[in-house]
């Protein structure tokens, strides 16, 4: 079982087969339909604002293990996605993620759509330098 992929981003087609590796990573980690669907919609997100604002960089997705454990007392499984790129950065990252806040005339919803659908997220953008976006989605306990 591939338990990485990365995908370099480019392009609108490039979107997709994140997309896509994304969900067949999900699957073999034991998410179901639904889930998966969340999971390739944030990808989606994340992507797009690559190809977007900074015209290329990579999406990394693996398994993770969080530290946190259950009644069982083992920790959870789940899917981690980095995004990174090396553009100009966002100015403002608390208003990019304000629902309905747009530089493209779009919705307004990428970033602050990509938190919503996973459990963790987390962005770190520097000015000139780039943007790293990292969102973990949790298998349920069993």
């Amino acid at each position: 079982m591939e338990t990485e992929a990365q995908t370099e981003i480019h392009s609108a087609a490039d979107i997709v087969t994140a997309r896509q590796r994304g969900r067949t990573l999900a699957l073999q980690l034991g998410f179901n339909g639904a889930e998966v669907t969340l999971i390739a919609a944030a990808i989606s997100e994340v992507a797009r604002n690559i190809v977007d604002h900074a015209k290329k960089g990579e999406i990394v997705m693996s398994s993770v293990m969080s530290s946190a454990t259950s009644n069982s007392g083992s920790g959870r499984r789940g899917i981690q996605i980095i995004a990174r790129d090396e553009g100009p950065g966002i100015p403002d990252v608390a208003q990019a993620m304000q629902y309905g806040y747009s530089t493209r005339r779009g919705l307004g919803v990428g970033l602050p759509g990509a938190k919503w659908l996973m459990d963790e997220f987390d962005i770190d953008s520097r000015l000139g330098r780039g943007t790293t976006v990292t969102m973990k989605k949790w298998l349920p306990y069993k």
